[in-house]
Parts: structure tokens; C-alpha cells; sequence
């Protein structure tokens, strides 16, 4: 029986991509456990009320640690989230503690051992969890740094430069991947920040995808030759906070016109987060949404 709504909305694709659970997922722990109670909307499709997005997102974490679904779907919101606490204040604990040390090294002016440290982490946690868990908590622990003074110009320019090698070698020493999917991979003109667009091109490929490179600032008629020229079903766009975001709406439309119609585009990064939908365009504010995006597109 369908739930009442008490609170807004979401669609089952916005629940995949806030959860990471897959629309298949969803629809067989409907029929299997009775939850989640998605209802209709005017058109007859699934849509889920905040509160049972919350507590999909605290079976994931759960799962992730081991925990079995079906046991997980016969508790309440409290009891998942008490369930769940102790892991993610720990969680949070070392990845917090990890990321003060590596900011310190970064202060320390020592490059060696802040290389050092990255390659530590990276052979630690491996690809994925070093993109997710050190790479991208730590870059926007660098920009908050940057803003309030205490790194200078310089100190953020070399964090890019020392971040962007590891993720460039890292992503060299990955297996070529040749029947995923074909993802061509650049920032529009204005554009001249790149290390979101290789964290994305890491977790791409991690997934086997095949990914294109065109590094930064593509001319957009550029961009779509080199879409037909390379055989690209995607094309993925990566957006700054420091890009106009006045900007973002009208370069994606023009070079959503210049593009065949069978082409996706996507556009992702913190340039977007508050972006309106776009027209003919995925936008895709995390690394998560991204993962759901090509994982959608195998299915």
C-alpha cells in the first residue's frame, strides 16, 4: 500500500543518485521487504518522501558495512541510526584526523613529504576510497584554507600540481579499458580548473569506462568534433565554484546544440550544485551522481 506524503518528494532517479542504490534495488525491496513505500505522482511515477531517503541512505552506509538488507529493512529510522553511529563517528574520526595531517604537511612546505604522504594514502586505500575518502574532502579543505588565509596562492597551486600528478599516474597504471563505455573528458573555455575532472576520470575508468582526455579550456565547436572524431557517446564537462555561474547555463546550451542528439552530455563539479536543469544536459554535483550516471548508462 502506497505511503502518504508527509514531506517533500524525490523521484527514484534523484533517490539513486542521493543514496546509491539502484532504481532495480529500490523497486525489489519495495516488492521483497514492503520498504521503501514510494508514492505516485501525477503521471503515475515513484516518488519517495525525504524521510525514507534518509533511512535508505543509513542502509547503504550499513550495507557497506555488512549488514544484511533485509534485516536492516525491519528497523526504524532510530534504530538504524544508532545502529549506524558508532562506525561513522569513528569513520569521520580518522578520515578528519587524516585529512588535518595532510593539510599540516601542505603548511610544513615540505614537498617530498607531502608527495609522500599522498602516495601513502593511495596505496592504502586504494583508487576509489583515495578519490572519495582523502582526495576530494582535501581539496575542499584546501579551498576553505586558501579563502580564510591561512594557505597562500602558491600553496594551492602546489597542492593542484602534486595532486593532479598522483591522480594522472594512477589513472596510467590503471588496465586500458576497450568495450565500456567512450566518456570524452574537458572544461570549456574559462575553465582552468582540472582536478575534479580527473577525480571523475579516475572513479570513470575504475568503472571501465573508456576515457578521452582533452585536458582544459576545449573550444566548445572543438569539443564536439572531437566527440564525433573520437566516437564518443558522452561528454563530460567538469565545473569549478570559481566559474561564473551565470555562465554555466548558456555555454551548456550551445554546445548542447552543436552536439548530435545521441551524445550525452554531462556537467559535473561544484559549479552546478545550484545549477536549474539544463536542457539535454545530466548535471551531476558529486562523485557519487556521476558513478549513478554511468552506471545508468551500462544498464
Amino acid at each position: 500500500m502506497n505511503a502518504t506524503i508527509t514531506s517533500p518528494t524525490f523521484s527514484i532517479a534523484a533517490v539513486e543518485r542521493e543514496t546509491r542504490l539502484s532504481k532495480d534495488v529500490l523497486r525489489v525491496w519495495e516488492r521483497r521487504y514492503g520498504f521503501p513505500q514510494p508514492v505516485r505522482d501525477a503521471n503515475g511515477e515513484r516518488c519517495y518522501p525525504g524521510e525514507q531517503v534518509e533511512r535508505l541512505r543509513l542502509m547503504k552506509r550499513l550495507m557497506d558495512q555488512g549488514h544484511r538488507p533485509g534485516a536492516l529493512a525491519a528497523l526504524e529510522h532510530g534504530e538504524l541510526a544508532a545502529l549506524a553511529a558508532p562506525q561513522r563517528a569513528a569513520d569521520d574520526e580518522g578520515q578528519n584526523g587524516a585529512i588535518a595531517r595532510l593539510l599540516e604537511t601542505i603548511r610544513a612546505r615540505d614537498p617530498a613529504v607531502f608527495r609522500h604522504a599522498l602516495r601513502q594514502s593511495l596505496a592504502r586505500q586504494g583508487l576509489e576510497r583515495f578519490v572519495e575518502h582523502t582526495m576530494a574532502p582535501l581539496t575542499t579543505a584546501v579551498g576553505a584554507c586558501w579563502e580564510d588565509g591561512s594557505f597562500d596562492v602558491f600553496d594551492e597551486h602546489f597542492y593542484t600540481e602534486s595532486a593532479q600528478q598522483q591522480l594522472r599516474q594512477a589513472i596510467a597504471d590503471l588496465p586500458a579499458a576497450r568495450q565500456g563505455p567512450r566518456i570524452l573528458m574537458t572544461t570549456v573555455p574559462g575553465e582552468g580548473h582540472g582536478l575534479g575532472l580527473l577525480m571523475a576520470e579516475a572513479l570513470f575508468s575504475l568503472e571501465g569506462a573508456n576515457c578521452i582526455s582533452l585536458g582544459l579550456e576545449t573550444p566548445l565547436l572543438d569539443i564536439a568534433r572531437a566527440a564525433s572524431a573520437y566516437g564518443a557517446g558522452i561528454v563530460a564537462l567538469s565545473f569549478s565554484a570559481a566559474y561564473s555561474r551565470r555562465q554555466v547555463g548558456p555555454v551548456l546550451a550551445q554546445l548542447r546544440q552543436a552536439l548530435p542528439p545521441e551524445v550525452e552530455l554531462w556537467a559535473g563539479g561544484a559549479g552546478v550544485a545550484r545549477l536549474e536543469g539544463v536542457a539535454g544536459v545530466r548535471l551531476l554535483p558529486t562523485l557519487d551522481a556521476g558513478r549513478q550516471a554511468l552506471a545508468a548508462v551500462r544498464t
